[in-house]
């Protein structure tokens, strides 16, 4: 059965060097204050989490923890998205990239430090009794997205190949701490969209701790039928990012977007209930197939205020979420038990 939490805010969009943007306490009174239950963390800012002090202490974890609770909020997940982007990464992107790791990093050294980070995010989720840690799964041919000039034969194979091998171990690790990495899948990574999930699955040898982190906006920027991917892939979402988005294709921009600014692409991020992803129809979808986690609010908006997005963000994910039925609406005029020849006397067999 279905059990939805929420609603929850992801903080990185957020954070500022201004209050109340600016640190853990002041983030959480913030949230609380405008409805959230719970917090995702992005692992990688020192004013929301130390990672390093998260993944080897569990004191510090439980004063961490105390800070939410005295403002009713729980930790949802903690995101690892930066060491994901950069554990297989093209050199093309090396220098596009470099923000994502600390300076004077190259090569393997990227790598190697990636790996580590998110194995942190493994035991500070540990340490914090959470489980899912939402990523992206980094690539090598996001720039062979279109086939033009024909692809040599075994080159897709090949970078998904060298993108399991790097991400099998990590798996591995997560799995043996009951925890999952969650794939949000996102233009940038090799791992896009529901084929190219279905190849990494394969590549990692059908990897129980290979998850999804669901979000519409990506998909319907795609022209992917993000409603009939749960369908498909509902066993694997462990977590959730309600986040909305519109594609309004014209003479002059389409899907790739014609290297234009947000606002003057085809396809936008907008603030919940402004863009064309139904969300009633996900609630249903996620709750018939039985999502456990929580709905996170991701705001990424080029019209409308972050303030005005996470203040209607909180109502708009509580007025959504499904709290599944135990009980069938017509119980009341039901039988009181099999009886077999009570059956046979309605079909007219004896």
């Amino acid at each position: 059965m279905a059990n939805f939490q929420g609603p929850a805010i992801f903080l990185a969009q957020f954070l500022r060097d201004n209050e109340p943007y600016d640190n853990l306490r002041n983030l959480c009174n913030w949230a609380s204050s405008l409805g959230y239950k719970g917090i995702q963390i992005p692992g990688w800012d020192r004013r929301v989490i130390d990672l390093d002090r998260a993944a080897e202490s569990r004191g510090y974890c439980e004063e961490w923890k105390g800070v939410l609770a005295e403002k009713g909020l729980l930790a949802t997940e903690i995101a690892g998205y930066l060491a994901g982007q950069v554990l297989a990464l093209h050199p093309a992107y090396a220098a596009h990239f470099s923000g994502f790791h600390p300076p004077g990093l190259t090569g393997k050294a990227v790598t190697e430090w990636a790996a580590e980070e998110l194995r942190k995010c493994v035991r500070a989720s540990v340490n914090l009794g959470i489980t899912v840690i939402p990523v992206l799964s980094g690539g090598f041919a996001w720039h062979l997205a279109y086939p033009w000039p024909q692809r040599p034969q075994g080159l897709i194979d090949e970078a998904i190949g060298e993108l399991a091998k790097r991400w099998i171990p990590l798996l591995d690790f997560a799995r043996d701490k009951g925890c999952v990495f969650a794939f949000e899948l996102h233009p940038g990574s090799d791992v896009y969209d529901g084929a190219t999930f279905e190849m990494f699955l394969a590549a990692a040898n059908e990897h129980p701790a290979a998850a999804i982190n669901y979000d519409p906006s990506h998909l319907l920027l795609q022209q992917l039928d993000y409603l009939e991917f749960i369908r498909i892939y509902g066993s694997r979402i462990r977590g959730f990012h309600v986040k909305d988005a519109e594609f309004r294709p014209t003479g002059r921009v389409g899907v790739y977007g014609g290297y234009q600014p947000w606002k003057g692409r085809a396809g936008r991020f907008r603030s919940l209930g402004d863009g064309q992803v139904d969300f009633r129809r996900i609630f249903t979808l996620l709750a018939e197939a039985n999502y456990n986690g929580w709905a996170v609010l991701e705001w990424e908006c080029c019209v409308k205020s972050p303030e005005q997005g996470a203040q209607e963000g909180a109502p708009f994910i509580a007025r959504h979420m499904i709290k599944t039925t135990e009980l069938a609406f017509d119980d009341f005029v039901g039988s009181d038990g099999a009886d077999r020849a009570h059956n046979r006397k309605v079909l007219g067999l004896d």
